[in-house]
């Protein structure tokens, strides 16, 4: 645990004190080490007795993106098996004759490849897997692609399907075999989480089919109606464990990603389009190009930041929506946060 003068456990303990989270864990440092870390608050509001620690897993959302998909797409753009800028219709049969036929992984990448903004996969598509990805991958796009930047979680599963495709793997496996096993993330999977390790995992919100709190249970209903692994969401982690992931961006492991895939990546790749994008990755609220301090977050509660300039990064896990979906009070946290990290 971090020492009581730790402005980062201060900052969060007032987070959680004033209701803005149950609890947290956070972690930062450089390419060599750990230099904060630590957790509070509660696993859950409704065993006291149960406290946040620095090894509880958290439902990390849309960190997925970046720990699964974009880390796989770095590993098959190392090895020559993906060119980012090439249609994916030319390689790719299941994109060949739609509307994707154009789109490259860069589009998806930089979310410019016109897709829609709303995943509703089961209210357009059903609920079986097949019937969704035909959907997903037959959907008219909005613009055409490298018009507009604007987010959305279909890049993330569409990269996924292409990752697939290419390996003929599933995700979950490439993410284990390329990313994951080399770092040494041992506590980084895909839920559902077996019941030994629901115990330390933090609740997020009480889903009214089951009638119970998701607990070891990916929170995104798009990706639990894909099995609970997909590019989108699923992945649940540690706070240790995303910090071996954002050493790895300073300081190289051999066998993963290359230190050129996460150069390519922790730039601007949208010229003037607004908001600026790197590969997945974007600026963090609150810095201008000169920072050099890079960011993702997800809906659960959870971001990560790394800034190779200034050789530091920090991750910050929550269950935010424990108490609330409204995002304004975390967000102010956050920015907090990374102040204290990078400044």
């Amino acid at each position: 645990m971090a020492q009581r003068t730790d402005p980062c456990e201060r900052l969060l303990g007032d987070a959680v004190r004033t209701g803005v989270v149950p609890g947290a864990a956070w972690a930062a440092g450089d390419a060599r080490t750990t230099l904060s870390a630590g957790a509070v608050g509660l696993l859950d509001p409704a065993d006291p007795t149960g406290p946040t620690r620095p090894d509880t897993l958290f439902d990390v959302a849309s960190l997925t993106k970046v720990l699964a998909v974009w880390a796989v797409t770095g590993t098959l753009v190392d090895a020559g098996k993906l060119d980012p800028a090439a249609p994916l219709g030319s390689y790719w049969p299941e994109a060949a004759g739609r509307p994707l036929a154009g789109v490259t992984a860069h589009h998806l990448l930089t979310h410019t490849a016109g897709l829609p903004l709303r995943a509703n996969l089961r209210h357009l598509y059903g609920s079986d897997p097949q019937d969704v990805r035909d959907g997903v991958l037959s959907e008219p796009l909005r613009h055409r692609p490298g018009e507009a930047v604007a987010y959305t979680d279909r890049a993330a599963l569409v990269l996924g399907y292409l990752l697939e495709h290419l390996a003929r793997q599933p995700l979950s496996r490439l993410a284990g075999d390329r990313v994951w096993t080399p770092l040494g993330m041992a506590d980084t999977r895909y839920g559902p989480l077996p019941a030994a390790l629901r115990e330390r995992c933090a609740p997020t919100e009480y889903d009214e089919e089951s009638g119970a709190r998701l607990r070891g249970t990916v929170h995104d209903f798009s990706a639990r109606l894909l099995g609970g692994a997909c590019g989108i969401s699923g992945v649940f982690t540690t706070t240790a464990d995303t910090g071996r992931f954002l050493r790895h961006l300073l300081d190289p492991v051999p066998g993963t990603f290359s230190a050129g895939w996460t150069a390519a990546s922790l730039r601007v790749r949208t010229g003037r389009l607004e908001p600026p994008r790197g590969l997945f990755w974007h600026p963090a609220p609150g810095t201008g190009p000169a920072d050099d301090v890079w960011a993702h977050f997800g809906f659960t509660g959870t971001g990560l930041w790394v800034s190779p300039a200034r050789g530091r990064w920090a991750v910050l896990l929550t269950n935010r929506l424990y108490l609330t979906r409204d995002p304004g009070p975390l967000a102010r946290v956050r920015d907090a946060f990374r102040a204290l990290v990078f400044s």
